[in-house]
């Protein structure tokens, strides 16, 4: 699983002080970047591979400017030519938003969909979504600290 920080900024809020519903995707494809790496190590668009076909989101609870927000990113499936990425947003110890965003793996120049090669899958299978997470497990992921696909 991947854990991603983010500092809220006061462009993302709205008129109450809430973080504004619309930076929630924007912050999940944030937390999708180091699969999106595991794809397209450079993150060059010359190679990319992926293309989004489905996002779902769903608002538990309110997000607001004050503290940092962590968003924890997993693969929860793997099928033969794309994958289901699950996401959590949390703030204070609470679970605000939760998604998913289905990706497949795309050939661009030849306009058709590839299948997942061993390599990628193992890479992915390492990414896997937790649901039971303990603190002392976790390892975030930041500008500065890269794992095996940096």
């Amino acid at each position: 699983m991947i854990f991603t920080n983010i500092v809220p900024r006061v462009s993302e809020t709205d008129g109450v002080g809430h973080i504004n519903n619309v930076f929630v995707p924007i912050w999940f494809e944030a937390g999708r970047r180091e699969i999106f790496r595991i794809f397209s190590p450079k993150l060059d668009f010359i190679n990319w591979k992926l293309a989004l076909v489905k996002v779902t989101v769903e608002y538990v609870d309110q997000l607001y400017l004050a503290e940092e927000v962590e968003i924890r990113t997993g693969i929860e499936k793997i099928g033969n030519s794309s994958f289901t990425i699950k996401e959590e947003i949390h703030q204070t110890n609470r679970l605000c938003a939760k998604g998913e965003a289905i990706y497949v793996n795309y050939n661009f120049k030849e306009k058709r969909s590839e299948a997942i090669s061993d390599e990628i899958r193992d890479k992915l299978q390492s990414v896997k979504f937790l649901e039971k997470w303990y603190e002392n497990n976790k390892y975030k992921v930041s500008n500065n600290i890269r794992g095996w696909w940096g």
